[in-house]
């Protein structure tokens, strides 16, 4: 009797154990699977495809090829940490190549292209002619196929009227428009008292013509004093020679040049003016941009600015690690062309996405209007007003960061000199240690856009603390961090030219934009 009670005694423990051990054993799965989420498990599910429209031949083949690596290293970001979870399924992100030549007509043939293959998102941006064009190819398209509708994402196609008169429902810009960069540029600008004489150069088309008049109206507002001496437009992408544009800007007696040119258009412009001898400020849009820093060269050091969305010099150490990432893919030092942007793109895409749990174009849209991305880079917030983003911007100058050092190693230097550089240790920045430093060189040589002046977060002006070091231990000037407060109808949104004023507050410092609740963009914003 005894033996038969213990028997059934240990039945019954072995029983309950059995079923206490189910569920345990079921969270463990899903804690196994939430932790395989986690570290990045290989999505399984169909691809989700960006149809990416550039210029990949022609006379700015080496922009587009800069914007495809800059994509293709956002997409791999994303999908090496799961890819985009869409009803439960993670789908990987895949980029399609379509070439439009950088010609208005290849661009539009190139969107029907993605349309026939049922590819919900396209990405575009350099040149505002082709944006435009765009912008009203998918509109129509999305009017005639409801059930095969496109979104648009455009990284750089920064003409105001994008998102002013031609706003669309159906087009987000995820960069800072021209209006925003040039106020920062004439910020700067006004604060050079060795600035008297300016001589204004862009391409012929609407974004060049936007940058001309908007320097204008904003360096007369900030600096009276400075003559405009010339302002001329030239065509786009077709001139092989700028030494008679230098010569004139030379003859002209300017001693500043403010510029919007960007690619090919750029880089022989400031390799022109090093030919005359054209001892000029160059206050540009994208003076950082690719080969620009190897063609201007020695005499760009204090001279060249440039604003952009992020700097490596800015001091924000979760930008850094997503900039060393970038670089460890590089073959070649001269592809060292970052744009922090296009990461904020393809990780509030992927967000929208999952939060509306569909890849329809209208969804998205949805998702995407008044959305504020708080993670790494920085936070950004998308303005439903217009489907403009708003971030910060900054404004660098060039400076020589030092004489080269030994091959593959940096020269020690006592702490308050600057630090010796070699191309070779640029590229190899783990061999480095601790003592790892600078690695902004676009040419691999000795010039590199380095220190930070002003932040413009977004556009009140220039607030300078004293110098500092960073962790790479050279000495630079840093500004205020200050948050984004732009809302609705404030500083040059398309109901307002009104600026609010500075905040005062830090905890206002810290609150994010909070945009519109309603796009007035399209009436199609209600539609299904």
């Amino acid at each position: 009797m005894r033996r038969r009670a213990r028997r059934r005694l240990a039945g019954a423990i072995g029983a309950s154990a059995l079923l206490a051990a189910v569920p345990a054993g079921a969270a463990a799965a899903q804690a196994g699977a939430a932790g395989a989420r986690a570290s990045g498990t290989p999505p399984s599910g169909d691809p989700i495809r960006l149809a990416v429209i550039e210029g990949f031949s022609g006379a700015f083949a080496n922009a587009g090829d800069s914007v495809w690596r800059n994509l293709a290293f956002a997409i791999d970001r994303v999908n090496a940490r799961g890819g985009v979870r869409v009803g439960g399924t993670p789908r990987p992100l895949q980029l399609v190549r379509l070439d439009s030549q950088g010609q208005v007509e290849e661009a539009i043939a190139m969107l029907r292209k993605a349309a026939d293959q049922r590819i919900p998102f396209v990405l575009q941006g350099n040149s505002s002619a082709v944006a435009a064009a765009l912008i009203d190819a998918v509109s129509a398209h999305n009017e005639r196929e409801p059930g095969n509708r496109l979104l648009f994402l455009n990284y750089s196609a920064v003409d105001p009227s994008l998102t002013d008169e031609r706003c669309s429902f159906w087009h987000f810009r995820f960069d800072a428009h021209a209006g925003m960069r040039m106020s920062a540029l004439a910020d700067a600008l006004a604060q050079n008292r060795r600035v008297h004489r300016a001589y204004l150069l862009n391409q012929d088309y609407s974004f060049g013509k936007q940058v001309a008049a908007l320097a204008r109206q904003m360096i007369a507002a900030r600096r009276p004093d400075i003559e405009i001496v010339g302002d001329e437009l030239h065509p786009l992408g077709r001139i092989k020679d700028f030494v008679p544009y230098a010569a004139k800007i030379k003859a002209a007696g300017a001693d500043t040049v403010v510029t919007g040119n960007w690619g090919n258009d750029l880089t022989l412009l400031v390799r022109a003016a090093r030919e005359v001898g054209l001892a000029a400020d160059f206050y540009t849009f994208y003076g950082n941009g690719l080969g620009a820093p190897a063609a201007i060269g020695e005499a760009g050091v204090g001279r060249v600015r440039a604003v952009a969305e992020w700097h490596p010099n800015a001091g924000v150490p979760a930008a850094e690690q997503i900039y060393l990432e970038f670089r460890q893919r590089l073959r070649d030092p001269r592809d060292d062309y970052f744009n922090m942007r296009h990461v904020v793109m393809i990780d509030m895409l992927a967000a929208a996405i999952e939060a509306a749990g569909t890849t329809e174009a209208a969804a998205v849209a949805r998702r995407l209007e008044g959305r504020t991305h708080r993670g790494p880079p920085y936070a950004a917030t998308m303005r439903a007003a217009d489907h403009q983003l708003l971030t910060p911007l900054y404004v660098s100058v060039m400076e020589r960061a030092g004489p080269r050092g030994r091959p593959g190693r940096p020269e020690v230097r006592p702490r308050r000199q600057r630090v010796r550089f070699s191309h070779r240790a640029l590229r190899r920045p783990a061999v480095l240690g601790p003592a790892a430093f600078l690695r902004d060189a676009a040419s691999g040589r000795l010039i590199a856009i380095r220190a930070i002046i002003f932040r413009f977060p977004p556009l009140f002006g220039a607030f300078l603390e004293p110098a500092w070091r960073n962790r790479h231990g050279i000495a630079t000037r840093r500004c205020r961090k200050w948050k984004s407060l732009l809302r609705g109808n404030s500083w040059l949104s398309p109901t307002s030219t009104r600026r609010r004023s500075s905040p005062t507050t830090s905890a206002a410092r810290r609150t994010p934009a909070r945009p519109r609740s309603r796009s007035r963009c399209s009436p199609l914003a209600s539609s299904s």
